[in-house]
């Protein structure tokens, strides 16, 4: 490896996404070449986030390592984003965000607390603080299915409500597809970004049970923002590929809402994470972790956790 973690860009200064089918990836000098029957198209690995393989890809072993090298995400999906098979390796060797998320995650108490400022980013006004988890979900729920009818009413949509089937994808309606195509997108940028910056996808919080379980979580603060009216709006034209005009519209949304700057710093906000992350493990990926050890309290803590009982 010819550069170090810490000398390729920022995962904020990069491209979102590429999704790719039928073609064949290898490595070409610092970047991976896609060839199909049209010829040849070259990508440059440092400044992409994320690298999605649809159906018919074939790629080398070569170009993986130059993507992982490069910390580009490569995620290997179904036919037009709509299942998810693998992921590679995000770029941090450090795991000091991931053991942050879990002690969060573990505790219940820490864990309300990251759900109550995840819902009140969502909801993006101030809650009473007595207001309690029950009535912020159906806050946000009854937010949610007025914001899909007033959508649907300005793009001249008659909306009957979000439903679909993976078996059967091409009977779903134009609205349903568009949505399921750019939340895709979305759940594949969001994840880069967890992944990035060294955080678990499955250690959610509102979300649970699934190996994306915080993908879903982050995605969700920017559905209605983003992917939402975008969808709408390019179900209404109800082009013949729509799943393909909403990617090529999600790349563009995403950079006008310049979301690769704000992913990771809003889930340092909901997970209060305050602390410098230790980049030791970047500067040598190789270099062995320490050792557990089991904390020794002195004589004022042991005090402290026995409630003073020696008094």
């Amino acid at each position: 490896m010819d550069q170090d973690l810490q000398t390729i860009p920022k995962f904020q200064d990069r491209l979102s996404f590429i999704y790719v089918e039928h073609v064949r990836i290898d490595q070409e000098e610092k970047a991976v070449a896609c060839y199909d029957v049209d010829g040849k198209v070259t990508i440059p690995v440092a400044n992409l986030a994320v690298l999605m393989l649809g159906p018919g890809v074939r790629i080398t072993h070569a170009a993986v390592c130059r993507l992982v090298e490069g910390n580009c995400l490569v995620i290997w999906c179904g036919e037009e984003n709509v299942r998810f098979y693998a992921q590679g390796m995000g770029g941090t060797r450090s795991a000091y965000r991931l053991l942050h998320q879990a002690r969060l995650a573990t505790n219940e108490d820490l864990r309300m607390e990251v759900v109550r400022r995840m819902y009140l980013m969502r909801l993006g006004e101030q809650v009473d603080e007595q207001v309690t988890l029950q009535q912020l979900r159906g806050m946000e729920g009854a937010r949610v299915r007025s914001a899909y009818q007033q959508i649907a009413r300005e793009t001249g949509i008659n909306w009957q409500g979000r439903s679909y089937d993976r078996q059967a994808w091409r009977s779903g309606d134009p609205p349903n597809r568009a949505l399921s195509a750019a939340n895709s997108c979305l759940y594949g940028l969001s994840h880069a970004a967890i992944i990035s910056a060294g955080y678990s996808p499955a250690l959610g919080f509102i979300h649970t049970g699934k190996q994306r379980s915080f993908v879903y979580d982050i995605a969700d603060l920017y559905k209605l923002e983003i992917t939402v009216p975008l969808a709408f709006r390019i179900a209404a034209l109800n082009p013949p590929q729509i799943e393909r005009e909403v990617r090529l519209a999600c790349r563009d949304a995403f950079r006008d809402a310049q979301l690769m700057k704000r992913i990771i710093p809003d889930i340092s906000l909901a997970l209060g994470v305050e602390e410098e992350l230790d980049e030791t493990f970047d500067e040598d990926p190789a270099l062995p972790a320490e050792l557990w050890e089991p904390r020794i309290l002195d004589a004022h803590e042991e005090g402290a956790e026995d409630g003073g009982a020696d008094r």
